[in-house]
């Protein structure tokens, strides 16, 4: 078991850690979806807003659906017709994903109808022993029919899954599933597991459905309508946050704008294989070996980059000047470091600057170097860049936080059970007593908002920016005994300083950025080095530090 805050490893029985985080997408986009300046929901009317997202479910479009619910959502809280389109959105996205995934596929095909059973046992009974909120096996099982559904809807599932001779008989078994799997309540998990065992046998039987697939899509089910962070993890997908965590994978060293095709780079790792071979961000992935990205989608296409340590990918890549290149690259294991760009960027105040890109086991010791090659160059105030991070450790998160606090709480947490309560409180030695602005935005999250509650509510310093994300949840992340899968799933929800929840309502800044202005800055500096000159959040924060906030620069940790 290991825990997340997107929670991820505090050890407690076998493997278990904290962690925190938001969605992914590939290696290296740290985890359900980014909020993203969206076109669609310009209209604030609810009216408009379902019209126009029910346009895009039509087209099939689920993340750009997903993305305009969500913003939606943002201008409307708690709307039920938005809510309830959104879980369906993120519903036929999950569904479609785990079509293109391989690892998906080959539990399909190796896993036997027995095995899925009782990974599904496995699945309710961590649900029941350890879901933040109390279960109900009859929703668990509702959820279940829910992706069954759903699947049975998708091209994809269909033309993998139902035997070609039975198609027509598609439709009726679809609308009637639900008669037999929610026929009557369900109030213990052999009774959950009863029924979805009639079910497997029903889809075989009149639709010619491996048992397996079918289980596995109650196994999906059960977990994936629960929260927006919650997830069954297919052997890769378990594999690639823990990758995360340890800030390290095996791969090419690139990070890509997520359910994009062709694929687009959006940063290149130094030191990675795709750096040496001469890949540069924005360059675009047309093919992969011999499959063209467009025709097998994003999701299939990342997936395909994927390998063993040691071995080549072919690559056609467009540059951004238009250049299309032939490229093999070697797969290795890649360190991917989460404080960039730190660096004095006003000599003449001693301004120093430093992005932390995301929070895993290496940061706390990354910082403490970035902190002491700035301190023997003179800093004497500091800005620390949030902008984007989606989070990760949450011990990380909170092991910088005691960098800066020499007192104080930095952040709560509260579960169904009393294991997963926590007080984490600062530490007296070791602080750096520097003046302080934290950058944030509506994409900073989870450990980010850990970071900047506790630097808020402790007046350690100002937050500018715009409200961040609101992701204010803690996930575990387990192993399943049965198979080599994982789960992740809400265990508690956590509380700044103040006693302030931060689920949907995110850590407010103390000098506010007006959102459009802070989106366009955020397209504009993405890719560049830290300037004020077309970066108003940085200017506004630099504003912040002014020669009489200056009270020195004291700290007792070792250099």
């Amino acid at each position: 078991m290991i825990f997340f805050a997107r929670a991820n490893h505090v050890y407690r029985m076998a493997v278990c850690a904290i962690c925190l985080s938001i969605g992914s997408q590939g290696f290296a986009q740290p985890f359900p979806s980014d909020r993203q300046a969206n076109p669609y929901a310009a209209s604030s009317s609810v009216h408009e807003l379902l019209a126009l997202g029910l346009k895009l479910e039509s087209q099939r479009s689920w993340i750009d659906a997903i993305h305009h619910y969500e913003a939606g959502l943002r201008k409307n809280p708690a709307e039920p017709q938005l809510l309830r389109r959104l879980q369906i959105a993120r519903l036929h996205h999950d569904v479609v994903r785990r079509c293109s995934d391989s690892a998906v596929e080959q539990l399909i095909r190796s896993v036997s109808p027995t095995q899925a059973l009782e990974l599904y046992s496995e699945v309710l009974a961590r649900l029941e022993m350890s879901y933040v909120d109390a279960v109900q096996f009859s929703e668990l099982v509702r959820g279940g029919t829910a992706y069954l559904e759903v699947a049975l809807t998708e091209p994809a599932f269909i033309e993998t899954q139902v035997d070609k001779s039975q198609r027509d008989r598609l439709e009726p078994f679809r609308l009637n599933i639900h008669r037999l799997t929610l026929a009557k309540p369900v109030s213990s998990r052999l009774e959950a597991r009863q029924l979805v065992a009639q079910a497997a046998d029903a889809a075989q039987r009149e639709l010619g459905i491996s048992p397996t697939a079918t289980i596995l899509q109650f196994t999906l089910g059960a977990i994936g309508l629960l929260d927006p962070y919650s997830a069954f993890l297919s052997p890769t997908e378990l594999n690639e946050i823990e990758s995360q965590i340890e800030g390290n994978f095996v791969g090419l060293g690139i990070a890509l704008e997520p359910h994009v095709v062709p694929l687009k780079i959006l940063n290149v790792i130094p030191g990675g294989p795709a750096r040496e071979a001469g890949l540069q961000r924005h360059d675009r992935i047309l093919q992969i070996g011999s499959v063209r990205c467009e025709e097998v989608g994003a999701e299939r296409a990342a997936d395909l980059l994927r390998g063993p340590e040691g071995s080549q990918v072919r690559l056609l890549v467009e540059t951004a000047d238009g250049q299309v290149v032939d490229k093999i690259i070697g797969r290795r294991r890649v360190e991917v470091p989460s404080i960039e760009e730190a660096q004095l960027i006003d000599q003449d105040r001693k301004i120093a600057y430093l992005k932390i890109s995301s929070f895993q086991k290496t940061t706390a010791d990354e910082l403490d170097e970035a902190l002491w090659k700035l301190h023997h160059q003179g800093m004497q105030s500091l800005i620390v860049d949030l902008r984007g991070n989606p989070g990760g450790w949450l011990d990380a998160s909170v092991a910088v936080a005691d960098r800066f606090l020499n007192e104080g709480a930095i952040v709560s947490t509260r579960g169904k059970n009393g294991i997963e309560n926590q007080n984490y409180q600062a530490q007296r030695s070791g602080t750096w007593q520097v003046p302080l602005v934290l950058l944030i935005d509506e994409q900073s999250a989870s450990a980010s908002e850990i970071l900047a509650g506790a630097i808020r509510d402790n007046n350690r310093g100002a937050l500018v920016g715009n409200t961040t994300y609101g992701k204010g949840s803690v996930q575990g992340l387990f192993h399943t005994r049965a198979l080599n899968c994982g789960i992740r799933l809400t265990v508690s929800k956590f509380y700044s300083p103040s006693g302030q929840a931060i689920s949907d309502l995110g850590v407010r800044p103390t000098v506010a950025l007006h959102a459009d202005v802070n989106q366009r800055v955020a397209a504009k500096v993405s890719s560049e080095r830290p300037n004020a000159a077309v970066d108003e959040a940085l200017r506004l924060a630099m504003d912040q530090i002014r020669p009489d906030n200056f009270t020195g620069f004291v700290s007792t940790r070792a250099n």
